[in-house]
C-alpha cells in the first residue's frame, strides 16, 4: 500500500531525495513498537559488543539517582567486606579490642567490618587500631583507597549535579485541530524548570510503514510547522503542523493512520542560561496517542499581582472541536 492520500506527490519525492531517515535506516520490520520512547531514549536494545561497549564513567552518569546511590552503597559495602576478609585472613588478635577466639564468626566479621569503615573513611575513632606489620600494611593500603574512592565519587556526584539536562513537559497526546479553515497536528510543551530556556527550536518528523512487493518499507517525512522556534520560552508553546495539501497527512484518517503505523518523532534543541549550554529533548507520539477533533485550552491567566499564571500541569488539557472539510 503506497503512501497516497492526496498530497502532492512530486514535492514529496522530492523531500525524500533530500530527507532519507533519522538514522534508523527504512528496514525495520512492520511489528517495531516505537522508535522514540516516551521517556526520550531510542528503542534500541544494543547485544554484544563486550565489556569495551562499556564506559565506566558514562554509564554511572546515565543512572538514575536512585541507581546512582545504589552502585555507590554496594561499592562501599563490597569493599569494606573484602579488606574485612583481609583482616581475617591475617587474624582479627591483629586488631585491637578484638572478641576472644571464644565469639562467634560473625562477631569477629562484624569487628573486623567496622574498623574497615573507619580506616576507609579515614574516620579512626581511635577504640580499634591495627597490632602488627601486616595488619598496619592492609590498613595503609586501604585508606589510600579510600581517599581515591572518596574523590571519585565526589567527583562523579558533582558531574552528575552540573550535567545540563532539560525537562520539558509534552501534552500527553498530540491532537488534529481545526486550524484557519484546514487542519493541523498539534502538541504542546512548557518548561517544567524555573530557569530560562533560549533560542528553542523543534523539529517534527513524520514515519510510516509502507507496503512494497509485499515487504514493509518505512518512509520518513520532515513536517513543515507553522513556527520551528522561539527566541524565548517563558510560557507554553503549540507546535503546529498545518495539513495543506503538500503535507504526508493530507486526506490522512484515524484509521489509515493506524494502518500505517504512523509515529511523529520529535527534536527540541535550545540554550539553558543555568548552564549556557546547548541541550536536547526527544519524544514522540505514536498514531495511538494521537486524538482527533480536539483543541488545546489555555493554560494560562493573569494572576492578581498583574504576573501571568502558567498552569504547567495543564499543558495537555484540550477540549473537542470539529475538524473543518476540504
Amino acid at each position: 500500500m503506497a503512501l497516497t492520500f492526496g498530497y502532492n506527490r512530486k514535492r514529496a519525492k522530492q523531500s525524500e531525495q533530500d530527507f532519507k531517515d533519522l538514522g534508523f535506516g527504512t528496514n525495520m520490520g512492520h511489528g517495531v513498537n516505537r522508535l522514540i520512547n516516551k521517556d526520550g531514549t531510542f528503542n534500541v536494545r544494543r547485544k554484544g559488543g563486550g565489556i569495551g561497549a562499556i564506559h565506566p564513567y558514562q554509564l554511572l552518569l546515565s543512572l538514575s539517582w536512585w541507581e546512582f546511590f545504589l552502585v555507590v552503597t554496594g561499592f562501599f559495602v563490597l569493599i569494606n567486606l573484602v579488606f574485612a576478609g583481609m583482616y581475617l585472613w591475617i587474624g582479627i588478635e591483629y586488631l585491637s579490642q578484638a572478641p576472644g577466639p571464644q565469639a562467634h564468626m560473625l562477631d569477629h566479621l562484624g569487628h573486623a567490618f567496622y574498623f574497615s569503615v573507619q580506616t576507609f573513611s579515614t574516620v579512626g575513632y581511635g577504640a580499634t587500631s591495627p597490632l602488627g606489620h601486616g595488619a598496619n600494611l592492609i590498613a595503609s593500603f586501604e585508606s589510600m583507597v579510600g581517599l581515591l574512592a572518596f574523590a571519585l565519587a565526589t567527583g562523579l556526584t558533582f558531574g552528575r549535579f552540573s550535567q545540563p539536562s532539560a525537562k520539558i513537559n509534552f501534552s500527553k497526546r498530540a491532537i488534529i485541530a481545526p486550524y484557519r479553515g484546514i487542519n493541523a497536528f498539534e502538541f504542546r510543551i512548557v518548561n517544567r524548570r524555573k530557569n530560562q530556556l533560549i533560542n528553542l527550536n523543534a523539529e517534527v518528523v513524520f514515519t510510516c510503514y509502507n507496503q512494497e512487493g509485499g515487504t514493509w518499507k518505512q518512509q520518513f517525512f520532515r513536517l513543515e510547522l507553522e513556527r520551528d522556534s522561539v527566541t524565548l520560552f517563558p510560557m507554553s508553546w503549540t507546535i503546529v503542523h498545518p495539513i495543506t495539501k503538500e503535507s504526508p497527512l493530507f486526506g490522512m484518517t484515524e484509521e489509515k493512520l493506524a494502518e500505517i503505523r504512523g509515529e511523529f518523532l520529535i527534536i527540541m534543541s535550545g540554550d539553558d542560561d543555568t548552564f549556557a549550554q546547548r541541550v536536547y529533548m526527544l519524544n514522540s507520539y505514536r498514531y495511538d496517542e494521537v486524538l482527533w477533533g480536539a483543541r488545546f485550552v489555555q493554560n494560562f491567566y493573569d494572576g492578581e499581582d498583574g504576573e501571568i499564571i502558567v498552569e504547567v500541569d495543564k499543558v495537555g488539557k484540550c477540549a473537542r472541536a470539529p475538524l473543518n472539510e476540504y
